[in-house]
């Protein structure tokens, strides 16, 4: 069974920190980069990092260079979102997700989680 599941999401003031967590099923995980996506109401999903398998590469949207952080730990199949200097731009619902390589597009990812919701309030 693929299975990623996300955690840590919640309610912050503006300026504020979350770090989310992705925990995966090792078919989902072993071998793959990994992503974080965003979607907000009324928007589509959109790009916010991804990393390569080695953890080498990262890569981010513009929006959130600087203050956001994709890594990952191989041994526990997670990958994590460290987020600081919070806006309430960045208010959405963030998934996890997996591809066979690194990539920005969305099209790209073969395994998904639920989400999990990020508020930031000003």
């Amino acid at each position: 069974q693929v299975q990623l599941v996300e955690s840590g999401g919640g309610l912050v003031q503006a300026g504020g920190s979350l770090r989310l967590s992705c925990a995966a099923s090792g078919r989902a995980f072993s071998g793959n980069a990994m992503g974080w996506f965003r979607q907000a109401p009324g928007k589509e999903r959109e790009f916010v990092a991804a990393i390569t398998w080695g953890g080498y590469s990262t890569y981010y949207a513009d929006s959130v260079k600087g203050r956001f952080t994709i890594s990952r730990v191989n041994a526990k199949n997670t990958v994590y979102l460290q987020m600081n200097s919070l806006k309430p731009e960045d208010t959405a619902v963030y998934y996890c997700a997996a591809s066979a390589r690194v990539a920005v597009s969305a099209t790209e990812y073969d395994y998904w989680g639920q989400g999990t919701q990020v508020t930031v309030s000003s």
